[in-house]
């Protein structure tokens, strides 16, 4: 057995709103190598088409970021699952330091373990938002193996070393390290963000990767020259009104190291006629988004090879 399955909620909820189908909503709770504990939620409804999607979210959030988009993909058949960082949500609060590539050696492995080998499941689509396809992206590198699982990934405002093109963006990141460091934590409320902060040993990674324009982890392993080792198709998504965190050029630098030619670029603005300049957010939750992007996302997934 690859996991060590901590403790599972046994409280299944069944929520039910107007004009939507029943959601059947499980919280499983997983223990990891390093004796951390990761929340993974299971949402789906009676109407299940056998497609599963792994979600997760970035720095400052939790599993709210996905709720809107989880909805509409369950109401088309799928079956989602969405894990929250350590320290994040339900998931245990460590008082451990970690990065992100802790959470991609840790976190998602405990989770992938989970899914594969005791929910078995043989494919997954993934949905990630910000941080949460950059620890993907570093787990997928360092467990190859898992690659052939991957239907699909799509990446909601991702990039790791792209944001300090400019030199006003390189004067903001440089600042927000140096504020950062002698706080000692990023504020929720600094990050624009209403559910928590972040220490400065987590985000010194994306400072530091955005300054120096490189993707290294530790001990100098360099995620950048491995990243066209992932050949899963990638959907990648950014918008106009995403100025300092996954701006057009990050998000494209990001895509491009993966060097597919199946993967995709979607960036969206309203010089291109589209409803909004998303920003960093409401590029994923927003009623706009709902109305444009959500539907492109379900498409491009459908279309990928089904999971059985």
């Amino acid at each position: 057995m690859f996991l060590n399955l901590y403790n599972e909620n046994n409280t299944t909820f069944y929520l039910k709103t107007f004009n939507k189908p029943v959601l059947k909503e499980h919280l499983y709770h997983i223990k990891t190598d390093d004796n951390e504990i990761i929340a993974l939620w299971k949402l789906s409804s009676k109407n299940i088409s056998g497609k599963h999607i792994f979600l997760t979210h970035g720095t400052f959030s939790n599993r709210k970021i996905c709720d809107g988009i989880t909805s509409y993909l369950i109401e088309r058949g799928f079956t989602c699952w969405i894990m929250e960082w350590r320290n994040h949500g339900k998931s245990s609060k460590t008082k451990k330091e970690f990065n992100f590539e802790t959470i991609a050696k840790f976190d998602i492995k405990s989770t992938f373990n989970f899914l594969f080998n005791i929910q078995n499941i043989k494919k997954i689509d993934c949905l990630t938002h910000s941080g949460g396809g950059i620890i993907l992206t570093m787990f997928l590198i360092n467990n190859p193996s898992y690659n052939p699982m991957i239907n699909s990934i799509t990446l909601f405002a991702v990039q790791a070393f792209g944001a300090g093109e400019t030199l006003n963006s390189k004067i903001k990141i440089v600042l927000s390290k140096y504020i950062t460091a002698l706080l000692g934590k990023v504020p929720s409320k600094a990050a624009g963000s209403t559910e928590q902060g972040e220490s400065y040993y987590t985000m010194k990674q994306w400072f530091d990767w955005n300054l120096k324009k490189n993707f290294i982890g530790a001990n100098g392993f360099d995620y950048l020259k491995r990243m066209n080792s992932i050949n899963v198709p990638i959907l990648s998504i950014c918008a106009q009104g995403d100025h300092f965190i996954a701006p057009r050029q990050g998000c494209e630098k990001f895509l491009n190291a993966f060097d597919n030619e199946q993967n995709k670029l979607l960036f969206f603005s309203k010089e291109n006629g589209n409803l909004e300049n998303y920003n960093h957010s409401r590029i994923l939750k927003s009623q706009n988004s709902k109305k444009e992007i959500w539907p492109i996302v379900a498409n491009w997934i459908t279309q990928r090879k089904t999971n059985t």
